[in-house]
């Protein structure tokens, strides 16, 4: 997730991924899963995440348990509109974070998109150590992706742990030890809007109605929109990108999975990123 170019200034990437408070968040101690578990049943769950615990993946990690309680954390999550809005949805955030997590390729097994989940952290990855005052980085930790949606950066660590009342500053590598706390991370950022950008959770509801300059930008309600709101400053506004085909083709499998049709505006080529005129001062 959010993995932007290097070239991005440090004042840029704040603007970025600016987080609110996430309304959403509750007490999901004792609470119902509110009809998450009768649209991705544990069956269906091991259908979409078919070889997450193949001898090459990092398996036993992600549990169709840890995601139950994970999705109770989040008032609304996958249960918010009519019943193809609500799998509609959630299709979207398996097919976003089975992305970010792949360990398939061309000719893998049942298609590169029975292959999401494979990796809990990213390879390679770096310290992702921006300045910030709100959320300094600890000294001797690295702030690379991780989990579902690979959370990453400083910043972006510090308000998951403030919504999700742990320190993550401190201890990123929680969200690589703790499959509930992954799968936390992943639901409080799909479900927090952003600053100007939606939330993930409003656009594929229909809560998110774009305004004037989101129209001009070409940026319409769709699966497209999320992609551009997790990583538009690299995938969005270029043309087809391989990237983009990838991240609609776990869509459209866990659609067809689900029964249920993928809407419109399904890519992002044709999308201006998000603060788009700021990268391009900060490039300036």
């Amino acid at each position: 997730m959010m993995r932007l170019c290097l070239w991005i200034s440090s004042f840029v990437l704040s603007l970025l991924f600016t987080f609110a408070l996430p309304r959403a968040l509750v007490d999901g101690e004792g609470r119902s899963d509110s009809g998450v578990s009768s649209i991705i049943t544990e069956q269906l769950f091991e259908e979409m995440l078919k070889h997450r615990d193949h001898s090459g993946c990092k398996g036993g990690f992600y549990t169709y348990e840890a995601f139950l309680k994970a999705a109770k954390s989040f008032d609304g999550f996958g249960t918010t509109g009519d019943l193809d809005t609500r799998k509609r949805e959630l299709a979207a955030f398996f097919g976003q974070t089975s992305h970010e997590t792949t360990g398939g390729w061309d000719d893998a097994p049942d298609t590169r998109y029975a292959w999401g989940y494979c990796f809990i952290e990213e390879i390679g990855g770096g310290d992702y150590c921006v300045p910030s005052n709100d959320y300094p980085c600890v000294s001797g930790k690295q702030y690379y992706g991780r989990g579902p949606i690979q959370i990453s950066y400083n910043y972006n660590y510090g308000q998951a742990g403030d919504a999700l009342k742990y320190d993550l500053l401190s201890d990123p590598d929680k969200v690589a030890k703790d499959p509930v706390m992954a799968f936390r991370t992943a639901i409080w950022f799909w479900m927090t809007p952003q600053s100007p950008k939606p939330s993930c959770h409003d656009v594929m509801t229909g809560q998110w109605m774009p305004s004037s300059t989101d129209a001009a930008a070409n940026r319409l309600p769709g699966y497209g929109v999320t992609t551009n709101i997790i990583n538009g400053g690299v995938e969005c506004g270029q043309g087809e990108v391989e990237t983009v085909r990838h991240r609609i083709g776990f869509y459209e499998r866990d659609c067809d999975l689900l029964g249920v049709s993928m809407g419109e505006n399904l890519d992002c080529h044709n999308q201006r990123p998000f603060n788009w005129d700021s990268i391009i001062i900060s490039l300036a």
